[in-house]
């Protein structure tokens, strides 16, 4: 039996992709709306196949609990999933995770032996300096009584269940052949390569990932300003260009997408996590300045943005904004570029805005209240404006550019 704390994005895909290979799973969340809504089949969030699989999958394998006391007894290998957002310094707050561990030892014995696994995503040496401490300071021993792993998540969202379910590798940090073994056994159906790693190694590997991302979105967007400046260049037949280069290609290789100009990236997962991995650099005397300036580039693109769109329509114009979600076929709106491009109009006078995302227009205004308006349908957006500004790069823009023309787009994600 597995037990998973948290349901959010990660816990609840986690115990959702479990359960549909046939494991028994518990599912348990401090909040008591959360679960009741979830035992009604509501989900909180839109993922491509996640809404069908849950409901097949509740109360046959994955059952949900309001109970920490049987979501730890009944269960071997627990996997804490709760957030770990950013302070005001960048650092990775660990108070939910922390408070998990704590009700889980209150609910075991060290005869139990059980295996905690942390799959919430925190910089490197955390575990090892920081959760292992602390998990000793309460009377038990780290690889005798309690045995800790950390296992990273890779889901894209948009595709989070399918991730799950059919991996590309799947990473596993422990110290351990205890904790070893019984992943192998778990992770064995999946069908995928298992790295057993040490713990520092395997929290690094999600920060290597997420970092190298980030970096080449606001290299590409770099490229574009310089671009942009030196004139008469194609940005979007440039980079098309660049992607012929034949390393680009294999299995897998689908790098492409990241190393692509747009308006700066957004989300839960890399602004977060290469601000945490900057942070942590400096607790070991190490000033990170390539990801200082990847944030930076991340911010300064959207201005430069901006400018161009300000030296071409006057205050007074309508203008509509196409895409509100950070990324297509997500309902996101975390961080989105969206946020700061409607942020910065507005603050220069732009009052007439109307927006149009195929998900997101009822999350973004309950979360952000803008004084703006939102359309319906692509059609009634485009009609109402003849300045068109794409933000996120949905596949339903491309193909919908009939309804563009004697438009000026300005098109953020070049996509067109």
């Amino acid at each position: 039996m597995i037990s998973v704390l948290g349901l959010g994005f990660v816990g609840l895909t986690t115990a959702t992709g479990f359960s549909e290979k046939g494991f028994k799973v518990y599912g348990f969340d401090i909040d008591e709306i959360k679960l009741k809504n979830l035992e009604n089949n509501i989900i909180p969030f839109y993922e491509k196949g996640l809404q069908e699989t849950f409901e097949k999958n509740l109360n046959n394998n994955l059952f949900l609990t309001d109970s920490i006391y049987e979501a730890v007894k009944n269960s071997k290998i627990i996997f804490i999933c709760v957030g770990t957002p950013s302070d005001e310094n960048g650092v990775a707050d660990l108070k939910y995770i922390n408070s998990a561990i704590e009700d889980i030892l209150k609910n075991v014995s060290k005869s139990d032996k059980k295996i905690i696994v942390i799959k919430s995503t925190i910089p490197p040496s955390t575990t090892e300096k920081i959760i292992k401490p602390f998990i000793e300071n309460q009377g038990f021993n780290v690889d005798e009584d309690i045995y800790l792993v950390n296992n990273p998540e890779f889901l894209r969202e948009g595709f989070a269940l399918n991730d799950f379910i059919y991996p590309d590798r799947i990473v596993v940090g422990t110290n351990n052949e205890y904790s070893k073994e019984f992943l192998n056994r778990i992770y064995e159906k999946f069908n995928a390569p298992i790295h057993f790693v040490n713990l520092n190694t395997g929290e690094f590997i999600k920060y290597l990932s997420n970092t190298l991302l980030s970096t080449l979105i606001s290299f590409s967007n770099e490229m574009a300003m310089i671009a942009d400046n030196i004139g008469g260049i194609d940005i979007k037949s440039s980079f098309n260009i660049l992607h012929e280069d034949k390393r680009w290609f294999g299995s897998p290789a689908p790098m492409t997408s990241y190393v692509f100009p747009g308006c700066g990236f957004g989300g839960y997962c890399l602004p977060k996590d290469t601000q945490a991995l900057v942070g942590k650099a400096l607790e070991f005397n190490y000033n990170a300045n390539i990801l200082n300036e990847v944030m930076h580039v991340n911010n300064e693109i959207k201005g430069h943005w901006i400018e161009k769109i300000t030296n071409n329509i006057g205050e007074d114009e309508n203008i509509t904004i196409l895409g509100l979600s950070f990324k297509p076929n997500s309902d996101d709106v975390r961080d989105s570029p969206a946020l700061n491009i409607i942020n910065m109009l507005l603050e220069k006078g732009y009052n007439n805005i109307i927006a149009y995302d195929p998900l997101s227009n009822d999350v973004f205004d309950k979360i952000y209240k803008l004084p703006i308006s939102y359309a319906s349908s692509i059609k009634e957006a485009t009609e109402q404006s003849k300045y068109i500004i794409i933000v996120t790069g949905w596949d339903e823009f491309k193909d919908k550019q009939h309804l563009f023309k004697e438009k000026i787009i300005f098109d953020l994600r070049y996509i067109l």
